[in-house]
């Protein structure tokens, strides 16, 4: 951290750095979304202005933090940003490439200043030298004659700022109607009213400038003119405005071509009032926010988890005080506040959970960046199209979910899609289409990863596996295509002929699924030759405490995540048959695969029962249905789920342990991984 100045203290850094991500991430939106429009060839001053003012405040923030790399480079995109909004650089994809990779430079700096690796000079100063030549390239726009020919007091003129005087002169090109809107307004609440014109005049097209008018105005009352360009004619304009008495006078007609596609009175009316209230609520929920660092939250959370240990230990303390006093007296109190005391923990407990939530978006914007450059990269069309970036997931969960999305996305750009002729060869578009699709599924999110490519050639899979070793030419004559498409998560499997800067399709997968099962969640694969394919994550929404059933199995106790439990049955031992060494029941029609934790872990065989019943624990994530035979059913627990250590991580169908009410330890059961394990010893 030597960049930043003596006398910075820890929490003011941590602020700064917070709010510099902040500002990159905002920026990076709006920097895909003007690329947006210029593929559409739609121009909107506004949101280049968004960007200048966001770019000029890293500058100023990390220049006061003492962060010098940090601001000098947000300079240097300043000036090009300065450039473009005043007309004297042309927008264009080149100029757009800089910009992006301008972003992934301040996420590497902003990286560096809290302590990750340092960034090379001679990246910062390649970085630095394209912008700067992109701003060399700015020229002056001849806007003089333009200006002159204005119906406009030259009194006026001589006080609109350099950037006013280039939006009135574009918009005489567009041939847009400009028009200068005089309003009268008291002058005790007159930039209420200022507010309100403004914002009805933004509706029907783009205020230019706002001055104070040189008429002069009564002792109560304060004049200004207001130069807007619109496509509405003078008649139309006076009919949107609802406030009062204005005087509007035309300074330039233009073209009328696209009069036309004016909103109508009530929609545009309507959109105002939307404007408005979407204003003034995010203002209002911006004046609310209060930042946190996830690890005082990671701290509360553990405490809550504490906590709900000690409540369990209560309740049970009541159980034990009914049972030897009878209902009466001490336990009835007892019982009655550990009742108040589990209801108050639930409302803590939800309240945290509540605010470690953080949409998906976060990471969803940064993939539409990542899409772009790497399209660009290897010579591909490629469309990047998000729904349901609003889905929430735990931010830790959030977090490590970004290398296992990484991985997808590049696999899809360089393999999954097609070169644009091979696409048009085929009948296809030219460019080609990544869908994310996120959502809420029970307690679980799902992530859909879906594009329009060459697809997985099933044939291809099964001759690497038999290449490789890995199966026979019996199994792969028996194998079905899932069971093939499953290959794909083998460490090292990959269907490439030759290893790119990005990677095959496979390449990365087994990272991907080994990634997704330490969150406790599950990848599946769908794919269609010649048409394309889809990955499906299924995450749970959070880590932290969830609620659990607790069973006997092979002799010991386990807990379930409850949200991953189907159902609970009981089936008498005769329903159960044995298809290919493998226990399976009828379930409704369906066949039920069952599971014995004793023969999952390798234990001694549990005891029978001694009847002719079986509870089965039916456990399910995405499509996947298993039966996990139990000997009996303890009940069901709030848990905290705890690491087992780097020696015990690793073992497959475990993800953790946990306490019960009489501090006894058990381990608690990954119901992802057995299921995908039962899935490949099948």
């Amino acid at each position: 951290m030597t960049e930043i100045v003596d006398g910075i203290s820890e929490k003011a850094l941590n602020e700064f750095l917070s709010e510099a991500q902040e500002i990159v991430e905002s920026l990076n939106r709006d920097v895909l979304k003007l690329d947006d429009d210029l593929k559409r060839e739609k121009k909107d001053p506004d949101l280049i202005n968004n960007i200048f003012r966001a770019a000029h405040s890293l500058k100023g923030l990390s220049g006061m933090f003492g962060v010098q790399k940090l601001s000098e480079l947000a300079h240097s995109m300043e000036n090009l940003l300065d450039a473009i909004r005043l007309g004297r650089v042309a927008l264009s994809s080149e100029v757009i490439d800089v910009l992006l990779e301008t972003l992934e430079l301040f996420n590497r700096l902003i990286a560096e200043s809290s302590g990750g690796p340092k960034v090379p000079k001679r990246a910062l100063n390649a970085i630095k030298k394209q912008l700067d030549n992109a701003t060399a390239s700015s020229k002056t726009m001849g806007e003089g004659d333009v200006l002159a020919r204005l119906e406009i007091d030259p009194e006026v003129l001589a006080v609109l700022t350099e950037y006013e005087e280039y939006r009135l002169v574009d918009n005489v090109r567009q041939g847009m109607n400009l028009m200068m809107v005089h309003a009268s307004f008291d002058l005790m609440s007159f930039d209420d009213g200022l507010a309100e014109l403004s914002s009805e005049l933004k509706t029907i097209g783009e205020v230019v400038s706002t001055l104070p008018s040189s008429d002069p105005s009564s002792d109560q009352k304060i004049d200004f003119d207001i130069i807007i360009a619109t496509r509405l004619d003078a008649q139309q304009v006076g009919k949107q405005l609802s406030f009062g008495d204005v005087g509007i006078k035309v300074i330039e007609e233009g073209s009328s071509e696209r009069v036309e596609e004016a909103l109508p009175e009530k929609e545009i009316g309507e959109e105002a009032g939307s404007s408005l209230e979407s204003d003034t609520y995010s203002m209002r929920s911006v004046s609310q926010t209060v930042r946190v660092d996830i690890k005082k939250l990671d701290t509360l959370m553990n405490t809550v988890g504490e906590l709900v240990l000690v409540r369990t230990a209560v309740q049970h303390l009541s159980e034990q005080l009914k049972t030897e006093l009878g209902f009466t007296g001490l336990a009835v109190d007892l019982y009655k506040e550990a009742r108040n005391f589990e209801r108050k923990l639930s409302e803590l407990q939800m309240g945290i959970m509540d605010v470690r939530m953080v949409p998906l978006g976060q990471n969803l914007d940064k993939l539409a960046r990542l899409v772009r450059r790497l399209s660009r990269m290897v010579g591909k069309e490629i469309e990047l199209r998000i729904k349901g970036a609003d889905t929430e997931l735990d931010k830790l969960i959030v977090e490590d979910l970004t290398d296992p999305l990484v991985h997808i996305i590049r696999n899809s750009v360089d393999h999954g899609i097609e070169p644009p002729k091979e696409r048009e060869r085929q009948g296809k578009p030219r460019q080609g289409v990544i869908d994310i699709n996120a959502f809420q599924k029970g307690n679980h999110v799902v992530i859909e990863i879906s594009d329009d490519g060459q697809g997985i050639d099933i044939e291809r899979v099964k001759s690497k596996a038999l290449d490789a070793g890995i199966i026979d030419s019996m199994r792969a004559k028996d194998m079905s295509d899932r069971e093939a498409m499953n290959l794909l998560f083998m460490p090292g499997f990959s269907t490439s002929e030759e290893i790119s800067e990005l990677s095959g399709r496979g390449v990365g997968l087994d990272v991907v699924k080994n990634n997704i099962s330490e969150l406790s969640g599950m990848i599946d694969i769908e794919s269609k030759f010649g048409h394309g394919t889809k990955l499906i994550i299924t995450l749970p929404i959070t880590l932290a405490i969830i609620r659990a059933l607790i069973i006997r199995a092979a002799e010991r106790i386990y807990a379930v995540p409850l949200n991953s439990v189907i159902e609970i049955i009981s089936v008498r031992t005769s329903r159960v048959r044995t298809i290919e060494r493998r226990e399976v029941i009828e379930l409704r029609g369906t066949t039920l695969p069952l599971i014995r934790l004793s023969d999952f872990f390798g234990l001694e065989a549990q005891a029978h029962r001694g009847d002719d019943n079986l509870f089965v624990v039916v456990v399910g994530l995405a499509q996947n249905r298993l039966g996990v035979v139990v000997e009996d059913l303890v009940g069901q627990q709030d848990i905290v789920i705890k690491p087992l250590g780097e020696s015990l991580s690793h073992v497959p169908g475990i993800s953790g342990a946990t306490s019960l009410a009489d501090q006894q330890t058990i381990l608690v059961l990954d119901v992802g991984a057995i299921i995908e394990e039962a899935m490949v010893r099948e």
